[in-house]
């Protein structure tokens, strides 16, 4: 978090591991959903591997404040590709639906873990608006070893920032 932003708790901790834990259930269906066809291999990412997803997070972060529809699109793996065949219709998803993070106020990455082979980059992420969102980026490693985005699933925290 950036200096001089704070959360004030809006339940108590156990409703936030509560909410975390339906996110995360939120992320598994997502990652069911995602075929594995054109991903390498899986195993388990290094340090510099996390490093790099960290680095593909950010550059499409970017590109969704630029309004480089052609570069957030080249970030996303080719399942998503598919279901969106132009970074033009990309992008109109990312507006409508994904404002959090086509928008956000901050960011700021949280420790990542494994989900049935896959790895999941959670990031905290402060709206326009002043809702604390986590966005679950679930990553694809391709056959050249680069990193794709293979979905992000948000959900919103119990905490609000003033």
């Amino acid at each position: 978090m950036r200096p001089g932003v704070r959360c004030i708790p809006l339940q108590s901790e156990l409703s936030n591991v509560m909410k975390h834990a339906i996110g995360f259930a939120a992320a598994l269906l997502l990652i069911a959903s995602i075929g594995s066809a054109s991903s390498a291999p899986a195993r388990a990412p290094q340090e510099a591997d996390w490093n790099k997803i960290r680095i593909v997070i950010n550059a499409q972060l970017e590109a969704f404040q630029r309004d480089d529809a052609n570069a957030a699109y080249s970030f996303a793996a080719p399942e998503i590709r598919s279901l969106f065949r132009t970074p033009k219709e990309f992008m109109h998803m990312v507006r409508t639906g994904y404002k959090a993070v086509y928008r956000p106020r901050s960011v700021r990455f949280l420790h990542h873990f494994m989900v049935a082979g896959r790895p999941v980059q959670p990031l905290e992420v402060v709206t326009g608006d002043d809702q604390l969102i986590v966005a679950y980026y679930v990553m694809q490693r391709q056959h050249d070893g680069s990193w794709k985005i293979a979905g992000c699933s948000l959900k919103g925290a119990a905490a609000t920032s003033v």
